[in-house]
């Protein structure tokens, strides 16, 4: 009796609970979204120091970016350090570390196709130097340079600072001496030369350059006439001069034997002439 009671509870509150879920209005799902990260915009590159003599560039364009910075770390540890030493320790052993950045800016987007490594390009560009604003080196504008891409044939400033140009597009690119030409001097550039470049890539191509033509040599000139002879002259003789004769040898004459004297000797054993004494 028991038993079936029980039975019969729980099939009423089983009726009971199913009921309630079905008059329970239905709601639909709540959508969820995820946030995306907005990109972070890229920070202005930090710049060595640059002459306001060099050209400005044209207003409203955005400051230097970089293309990649290199930090380079010694792998030495310098430790138990007296106080006594100098705070410029780890440059003076070279063991400090070193960061420097290849900086850009696009002044001109081309819309040409896009440069590749392992291309031969052809560009246009002026150099100056960024301490003092001396405009170094210009390639003519009917003349551009030429170079392979990313083969070790220029600085390594230009082997990776010309990626994601367009030909026909313009670039002022911040090369550190680090990427240039090293700590020793160069031609004109001092030793530790920072550099600007403003390059136009004029052409990218997978034809090498022809290689240069010799250089011909400038033609002869042509000898002058020989001068006018004046009436009246005698022609120079033709015939060999004849040698002058010798100048007789003269011979040093005998030296004059001593005269021989006229008083005669005196006599063996007499004594000499005892001279006056002197007067008081």
């Amino acid at each position: 009796m028991k038993l079936s009671n029980l039975f019969l509870l729980a099939l009423v509150s089983a009726a009971v609970t199913g009921s309630a879920i079905a008059q329970a209005p239905t709601h639909p799902a709540t959508p969820v979204h995820h946030s995306v990260a907005a990109a972070k915009p890229v920070a202005c590159a930090k710049l060595f120091e640059v002459s306001p003599k060099i050209p400005a560039l044209p207003t409203g364009l955005p400051c230097p970016k970089p293309l990649y910075t290199l930090t380079v770390e010694q792998p030495v540890k310098l430790s138990d350090v007296s106080p006594m030493e100098s705070p410029k320790l780890r440059k003076f052993l070279g063991i400090e570390p070193n960061s420097f950045t290849l900086a850009y800016v696009d002044v001109a987007t081309g819309d040409g196709k896009l440069a590749e490594p392992f291309k031969y390009y052809k560009v246009n560009y002026t150099l100056y130097l960024a301490s003092t604003g001396e405009k170094l080196e210009s390639s003519p504008e009917k003349e551009p340079f030429e170079f392979a891409y990313g083969e070790h044939q220029v600085i390594r400033g230009w082997d990776t600072g010309l990626d994601g140009m367009r030909v026909g597009g313009k670039r002022r690119l911040y090369i550190p001496f680090e990427l240039a030409y090293g700590p020793q001097p160069h031609g004109k550039m001092p030793a530790a030369a920072n550099l600007i470049f403003d390059i136009e890539l004029v052409d990218a191509t997978n034809t090498p350059p022809p290689p240069p033509a010799p250089r011909t040599p400038p033609p002869a000139r042509p000898m002058p006439p020989a001068p006018a002879k004046p009436a009246g002259q005698p022609a120079p003789s033709t015939a060999p001069a004849t040698a002058p004769a010798p100048a007789p040898t003269v011979k040093p004459a005998p030296a004059p034997s001593p005269a021989p004297s006229s008083q005669p000797a005196p006599p063996a054993g007499t004594p000499a002439a005892t001279p006056p004494p002197a007067k008081p």
